[in-house]
Parts: C-alpha cells; sequence; structure tokens
C-alpha cells in the first residue's frame, strides 16, 4: 500500500530559501515593527470598552455594538501584526480605512451625538489612522531589499 501520509520536507533545499530567510530577517529586524502591535492593541482594547468607560450605553445604544465590534476587529489587527507580521503588514491599510471610519461613524451610525461621544470616536480614529500609517510605512521599509 501506498503511504500517502503528508510529510513536511526540509526547506532548506527550497530555491527561494535563502531570499525568504532574508525578507523575513529585514520584516522582524527593525524594532519598530514591536513597538506599533501594542499601541494597535490597546487603542482596540479601549475603543472596545469606551461606550462604557463614557457612558454612552444608554444615549447612543447604536454606537456600543459598533465601538465593540471595530475595537475587536482593531484587537485582532494587532494579534495578526504580533503574530504573522510579514503577512498582515498588508492589512495596515485596513487600519486606515478603520481609522477614516470611526472618524465619521457618530453621525452616520449614532443618532445626534453628544460632543463626549463624538471626540472620543475621532481620537479613535485619528489614532488607528496614525498607525495603519505606521504600520504601512513599516511595511513598505520592510520590503524594500
Amino acid at each position: 500500500m501506498a503511504n500517502v501520509s503528508h510529510t513536511r520536507g526540509d526547506i532548506t533545499t527550497h530555491p527561494d530559501a535563502s531570499e525568504m530567510r532574508e525578507r523575513y530577517a529585514r520584516m522582524l529586524g527593525g524594532r519598530d515593527v514591536a513597538l506599533v502591535d501594542g499601541p494597535v492593541f490597546l487603542l482596540g482594547l479601549y475603543c472596545a470598552v469606551s461606550p462604557w468607560i463614557l457612558h454612552f450605553t444608554a444615549n447612543q445604544p447604536a454606537l456600543v455594538p459598533h465601538n465593540l465590534i471595530v475595537g475587536i476587529a482593531i484587537g485582532l489587527l494587532a494579534l495578526g501584526f504580533t503574530r504573522a507580521p510579514e503577512r498582515m503588514y498588508g492589512l495596515s491599510w485596513a487600519m486606515c480605512a478603520i481609522g477614516v471610519w470611526m472618524i465619521i461613524s457618530p453621525w452616520i451610525v449614532g443618532s445626534s451625538p453628544d460632543a463626549g461621544v463624538v471626540w472620543n470616536n475621532i481620537v479613535i480614529g485619528a489614532l488607528a489612522l496614525v498607525l495603519g500609517l505606521v504600520c504601512a510605512g513599516t511595511a513598505a521599509s520592510s520590503a524594500k531589499p
């Protein structure tokens, strides 16, 4: 009977192994990669719990699940940036899009939001946009040979 079990071969004989190792080393070589992941995760955590911190659960009920879901998404992006940066930094532009969405979301998702809710989402959105640009810059600089 034939052996059909999948065994992992040694990648050292792969023709692109040295190039892949160099690219991976460039991606993880700078300290700026690690310095971005923590603030992104903390921003996502704050975004997720901000409705309860600022107590806008009663006057803006539509923004409560919105901020929770967007915060979880930002946190998952941060975990992805930490776990597999060589794959995830292409999604840094998604952080920028999330930032822009957070800036305009109080008027689209909410109903006549007060100043506290507006400023909360604007600050979260601006930070997400800036951190997304930093992630994109990190990815672009590490992708250069």
